[in-house]
């Protein structure tokens, strides 16, 4: 029933390994301040039927991240995840249109995300206009799973 995957296995594997180079480059070459951006993914925070190993893989890179912005505070560097909801994707392009519909009615903005609203909450956690921000998740969902 439940089993692991290579893809599921990049998920977590790939985040840390990133984050590893990047922050031993920064650390290295004195840089004063940096700042790094996992993407993980909302079904990492609310779980979803079917997906026990994304929905770890991706919980995973959550705690990765939290803790990354732990240890590498002291050296100016800011960590963060960004948790994507339902985004129009080539992936999402072969979802039934009713299983489409459904998952729409679900999100409050009514509509799919767009790759462009993901990299944009990015780019912002990666700028200094997020200079006091680390150790956060930033949902990009539309409003789904909202308390």
């Amino acid at each position: 029933m439940w089993k692991a995957n290579a893809k599921s296995d990049c998920h977590l594997r790939g985040s840390f390994l990133v984050t590893q180079a990047v922050a031993q480059a920064l650390v290295a070459c004195g840089a004063p301040k940096g700042s790094i951006v996992t993407v993980g993914s909302i079904v990492g925070k609310v779980g979803n039927i079917g997906q026990a190993n994304y929905a770890a893989s991706k919980a995973g890179v959550e705690g990765l991240t939290r803790t990354a912005a732990k240890e590498l505070s002291r050296f100016g560097i800011r960590c963060n995840c960004v948790l994507p909801g339902f985004i129009s994707t080539p992936m999402t392009d072969k979802v039934p249109e009713k299983v489409i519909t459904k998952m729409k009615s679900l999100v409050p903005l009514g509509r799919m995300g767009e790759p462009a609203e993901v990299a944009d909450v990015c780019a912002f956690l990666a700028s200094d206009d997020s200079r006091y921000i680390t150790g956060v998740s930033m949902e990009v969902t539309g409003g789904l799973f909202m308390g």
